[in-house]
């Protein structure tokens, strides 16, 4: 089985982030490419993180989310705003700096950061909540 590769298109691993992909710029997320992806492969999801911003309790920065993007080869740059993604397969976003969408790197000025994607690869398709809302109770 040949290794998953994932690549984003415009810049190399190491390489700066163009200024159109930062919150400096358009703040627009990059192209992806994904080879080897299984045949089993579901759905696809997007982390963005700071690596060299740490959070008591929570770890490194997210800078981006996204999930349940339906399995293929390229995901094309410019994913729209919105917790639901319908050009993506209703893929679902969480909130990157209050809003749910891209948010590009915008380190302080003078500084420079370094910058994770990681993309897990799920093989069974996401099922809705089926929980039953909490009883109600009265009080007399």
């Amino acid at each position: 089985m040949n290794k998953l590769q994932f690549t984003c298109t415009g810049f190399k691993d190491g390489e700066k982030i163009p200024q159109k992909h930062t919150g400096r710029g358009e703040d627009l997320s990059p192209e992806f490419n994904i080879q080897n992806l299984s045949d089993d492969a579901k759905t696809i999801a997007i982390i963005m993180e700071d690596m060299d911003v740490s959070l008591p309790f929570l770890g490194t920065l997210a800078h981006w989310l996204i999930w349940n993007i339906p399995a293929q080869a390229t995901i094309k740059a410019a994913i729209p705003h919105g917790n639901v993604v319908p050009s993506l397969g209703n893929a679902k976003q969480g909130l990157g700096f209050g809003r749910h969408k891209y948010a590009g790197p915008r380190p302080p000025k003078g500084t420079s950061h370094s910058y994770k994607f990681t993309t897990p690869i799920n093989s069974q398709t996401p099922t809705k909540n089926k929980r039953k809302p909490p009883e109600q109770t009265q009080k007399p």
